[in-house]
């Protein structure tokens, strides 16, 4: 299935040939974990402008490194920080929480310590800030519900990228993801900015962590609960919920499902038992308030997991495909090592 990818253009060999090192492809000699067989990085290349990307099947093209950036989404804001781009940002909108300890003191001082709006940003908004770039972590962000739909934006002079992750076209949708797809974006972002070194500095330092994880050999499988109480929302078989969960070692209760997430009876949990939880802590839906909601729920309170707590926590921001998802396995790795199930 194709990925997301740069245009041949021919200012833009250089650059092509560093994209070409984190294609999709990469995918189907990885590691179960996800991770390459590869131990060295690709050799870092400037970029030659200008660069076009085809990102989830609109045309991007970049004249310069942009300067002035409106992040939607911690996803992609977070991204910047990780490249040392967060004097870039002139906006962040819609985070989903804290960014985490190791990037703290890179958000100090930028857009994202005092991020703009809670929710999906308007387009007057977002014109105000004057950006030459609208970074967005969900396709939805940039339509005319949202930040502004793409075409309008580029008509003001305004290019938009969405995170690749989260493109729904099935010709550019990652299926399944895999943790090259996520670097493969690192280092696009990278491209753009032309921080190619910065972008194989991040890789490197998160396939060393995933590589040190040893996935858990007990057979165990696992519910990813991310939202909701009438119906629950949980991780489904092709997102960055089910690559966290293989690097992990946890089988997908809903692992079945193609898609990222999706919906699940309260009966269909019950039947199908998951040895653990994942829980998704959020600040509109916490941890806690899940466990309550399970703990209270005449059904799920008889499940092994809960009754015994066989919970794991992870941050909401570190659930969606970014910079945080080796952190993530490697935390949640920890978090299962430390949990005992007898038979």
């Amino acid at each position: 299935m194709p990925r997301p990818h740069l245009l041949a253009l021919p200012a833009v060999a250089a650059v092509l040939a560093l994209a070409a090192c984190s294609s999709g492809a990469d995918a189907a000699s990885s590691t179960p974990g996800g991770t390459s067989d590869e131990t060295s990085a690709p050799a870092a290349a400037g970029t030659q402008y200008p660069l076009t990307l085809d990102n989830c099947g609109t045309e991007v093209t970049f004249d310069a490194p942009p300067e002035r950036v409106v992040t939607i989404k911690s996803s992609t804001a977070e991204t910047m920080l990780a490249l040392g781009l967060g004097d870039r940002i002139v906006g962040a909108a819609f985070l989903d929480g804290a960014v985490p300890e190791w990037l703290a003191a890179d958000a100090e001082g930028t857009a994202v310590a005092e991020p703009f709006s809670d929710e999906v940003p308007g387009t007057e908004a977002v014109l105000e800030l004057e950006p030459d770039l609208v970074y967005a972590g969900w396709e939805s962000n940039v339509s005319a519900d949202g930040a502004g739909d793409r075409d309008t934006l580029a008509s003001l002079g305004v290019n938009t990228y969405v995170a690749p992750a989260a493109c729904k076209d099935p010709a550019y949708m990652p299926n399944p993801l895999t943790f090259e797809d996520v670097w493969a974006e690192i280092r696009e972002v990278g491209a753009v900015f032309d921080v190619a070194e910065q972008a194989e500095d991040v890789v490197a330092e998160q396939r060393t962590t995933l590589d040190a994880i040893t996935p858990d050999d007990r057979g165990l499988d696992a519910l990813w609960y991310s939202s909701g109480s009438d119906i629950p929302y949980v991780g489904a078989g092709i997102g960055a919920p089910q690559m966290i969960l293989d690097a992990v070692g946890l089988a997908n209760v809903a692992g079945d499902v193609e898609d990222t997430w999706t919906s699940m009876a309260w009966e269909e949990i019950v039947d199908a038992d998951p040895d653990v939880i994942v829980l998704v802590d959020a600040a509109w839906n916490s941890a806690e308030d899940k466990i309550t909601r399970l703990e209270e729920n005449p059904a799920t309170a008889r499940l092994g997991a809960v009754q015994d707590e066989r919970y794991l926590v992870v941050p909401f921001p570190a659930s969606e495909a970014g910079v945080r998802n080796a952190d993530a396995a490697q935390d949640l790795s920890e978090q299962l090592a430390g949990i005992d199930i007898d038979g």
